[in-house]
């Protein structure tokens, strides 16, 4: 049973930020935007407890942080920050989401070999002294001074008040796996659950291949979802994501617009049963549902003729790494030109060098 006084208590909704289209001007200070768990740290002594973005503990799933947090965090804290897996020279989201696990064994074997870092960017608390109502300058120093003598894989996140070097990291960060930037008002308190800040993320366009689709749950003459395709150095279509969010009118209408498009399994790229193990990744391969095991993931299969234009954030390996927006329809463009070369790779960017050695 924890034993925990703190002038700030779990659970604690953590403050949010709103998407802007640029980088904003003012009275800012600029931070990358890191891909990770967001998490909120509590420290008494040797109670710890680490907080999500649903307020539910994940202090479990982090043995490793628990045993960080003691060794480099002050005696008595609370930290807003982000949980993350570093891979190489760059952050690893699916990785990362493999750490929550049922099992202990499989927890304790992963926090050995994919050990989390946890990157400090807010104090809610230090002492006996609640933070949360003061402005983020004050807070920001605080936590400067409260994290100089933490060591990896504690970090305190970079932070910068120009704008133009706000937009290097923008550019440049992304390399090594981190989203965007975020800006947060200098003069602002901390205001759980609020979009008080602003996130800046990389939007991008490509032309895919609409492969097949599943239909809605409200009926199964209304489409859920498109599954998209993109034609690899082989030759083969690759499946990359989906695209879903289609108002209801529109949902029944696309479903007859694609019915003549409807094929058997056995002429589709697609064709799961008969691919083995090293083929080309598709639906039923690496498609699953990493919260929801038993869900149903079949899909229709369709002829890949209609390209579709759609916004992505970035890539994860050679998927989407969060569902793709609908821009618009591409009748122009042949499903054939719809390859992994139309993608903007970003330059290669060491995650050390963010850190600080």
């Amino acid at each position: 049973m924890s034993r925990m006084q703190l002038p700030v208590m779990p659970p604690v909704a953590p403050m949010l930020a709103k998407s802007v289209p640029d980088i904003p001007t003012g009275a800012l200070s600029y931070e990358p935007k890191w891909d990770g768990f967001r998490s909120i740290v509590f420290r008494d002594g040797d109670d710890v407890e680490i907080g999500s973005r649903n307020e539910k503990p994940m202090t479990r799933y982090f043995p490793e942080l628990v045993e960080a947090v003691k060794a480099n965090l002050p005696e008595r804290c609370v930290i807003d920050g982000e949980i993350v897996v570093v891979v190489g020279e760059r952050l690893e989201f699916e990785v990362l989401q493999q750490r929550i696990h049922p099992a202990a064994s499989r927890v304790r074997l992963l926090s050995q070999q994919t050990p989390a870092s946890f990157i400090g960017f807010d104090l809610l608390a230090l002492g006996d002294t609640d933070y949360t109502g003061r402005p983020f300058a004050e807070r920001r120093a605080a936590l400067e001074e409260a994290l100089a003598p933490a060591a990896a894989p504690v970090h305190l996140t970079p932070a910068t008040r120009d704008p133009a070097l706000a937009a290097d990291w923008f550019a440049q960060f992304e390399g090594a796996g981190l989203d965007g930037v975020v800006a947060k008002p200098l003069d602002g308190s901390y205001q759980p659950d609020k979009r008080t800040m602003f996130k800046i993320k990389h939007q991008r366009t490509a032309d895919c291949v609409v492969a097949g689709y599943r239909v809605h749950k409200n009926g199964p003459d209304s489409i859920g979802s498109l599954l998209l395709g993109l034609y690899n150095d082989a030759g083969d279509l690759a499946s990359v994501g989906v695209i879903g969010a289609f108002p209801a009118a529109r949902r029944k209408q696309l479903f007859t617009e694609l019915q003549p498009l409807v094929t058997t399994f056995d002429d589709h790229p697609w064709n799961w049963a008969k691919l083995d193990q090293n083929a080309t990744r598709h639906p039923r391969s690496s498609e699953y549902s990493r919260w929801n095991v038993g869900k149903d993931l079949s899909f229709v299969p369709l002829r890949p003729e209609r390209v579709v234009e759609v916004r992505y954030e970035h890539m994860e390996g050679t998927r989407f790494r969060h569902t793709a927006q609908f821009n618009r329809w591409r009748p122009d463009r042949a499903p054939r030109s719809c390859t992994y070369e139309q993608l903007e790779e970003p330059v290669k960017y060491d995650l050390a060098d963010i850190l600080g050695r």
